[in-house]
């Protein structure tokens, strides 16, 4: 089993900034990629930001330039750094991680609202 604990989320108003953590724990060896995931209501979940285990990246367009992913191994923990948010932001942000061989897991969803 593995479980995968996110925090963070919250309200901000735009060009505002929030910061997501997510700590993964449980029975795993070796996780090679760490990603974050949103779902707005009514849209499907789509990527937001993917890191390798050696720190390759992978940003949606419409966060370049706004939101950093980056993790600690030591820790199993990936973060997002999330700038100048903007109300299209707001979204139930999951993570997700890649594990082992062909398994992957995902966290609760952590909720991010972006309103004045």
């Amino acid at each position: 089993q593995v479980q995968l604990v996110e925090s963070g989320g919250g309200l901000v108003q735009p060009g505002g900034s929030l910061r997501l953590s997510c700590a993964a724990s449980g029975t795993f060896s070796r996780i090679e990629v760490m990603g974050w995931y949103r779902q707005a209501p009514g849209k499907q979940r789509d990527l937001v930001a993917q890191i390798t285990r050696s720190g390759g990246t992978n940003y949606a367009d419409s966060v370049k330039g706004r939101f950093t992913i980056s993790r600690d191994n030591a820790k199993n923990t990936v973060y997002l750094q999330m700038n100048n948010l903007k109300p299209e932001d707001t979204a139930v942000y999951y993570c997700r991680i890649f594990h082992d061989i062909g398994q992957n897991s995902w966290g609760q969803g952590t909720q991010v609202t972006v309103s004045s």
